[in-house]
């Protein structure tokens, strides 16, 4: 065999090998890409029953405050949980919505970017805003139904009042302490991944592994 025949098969077989290897990798990269979207599954079924719990709200709370035009703490509580409801709806269709964002045809630094927006969303907005939400709901939303049997608390305003306002207070304090000893005990990284949710951390991991696949 002269050397230009053997250079020009030696060159094939380069071209067989990176074919293969991108087949691979293809394979490799669509079965990890497939898992990261099913992994975001249960997200999606969790943020479509957080809007079904929303409108619930909204409409409780609507209907509430609605009949209740003369009595202005009965109003003050029906609007309250209104707004939670509609808080619930469209804190579920941003997540929604950042979900079919990503494109997982995309490259992979774009599909990361995707998913640090949700995360984001979840960590910085969404969470902290669910902690003082569920600190203090509950206070409106005992009030309306102690009001749907007869049982008005205005009578016991200012004992109720000092006794809920400052259990949420305290509660919220507590959770301010926890995050803030958490952070200073270096687990700050596990309270983002907590408040991103399973879902999240399935999906980014597989994305690594085919960052780190493609690195090597």
């Amino acid at each position: 065999m002269e050397l230009d025949d053997f250079k020009q098969a030696w060159q094939e077989l380069d071209r067989r090998f990176e074919r293969q290897d991108a087949l691979q990798f293809g394979i490799f990269r669509d079965g990890k890409l497939d898992k990261a979207r099913r992994g975001l599954r249960p997200l999606v079924w969790g943020q479509a029953i957080q809007g079904a719990l929303g409108m619930v709200f909204a409409f409780w709370g609507g209907s509430f405050w609605v009949g209740h035009l003369h009595v202005r703490h009965l109003l003050i509580c029906g609007l309250l949980v209104h707004v939670c409801g509609l808080l619930f709806i469209i804190s579920a269709a941003r997540n929604l919505y950042l979900i079919r964002q990503i494109d997982y045809a995309a490259p992979v630094l774009e599909i990361q970017r995707r998913l640090a927006d949700l995360r984001g969303w979840r960590t910085s907005v969404e969470a902290p805003a669910n902690a003082i939400i569920a600190c203090f709901i509950w206070i409106p939303v005992l009030w309306m139904n102690l009001a749907e049997y007869g049982f008005d608390l205005w009578t016991y305003r200012t004992t109720f009042l000092l006794w809920s306002l400052s259990s949420g207070f305290i509660g919220l304090a507590v959770v301010m302490l926890t995050a803030w000893l958490a952070r200073r005990l270096g687990h700050a990284r596990a309270i983002e991944n907590r408040a991103a949710g399973r879902s999240v951390q399935k999906a980014e991991a597989m994305l690594d592994e085919i960052a780190r696949f493609e690195q090597e």
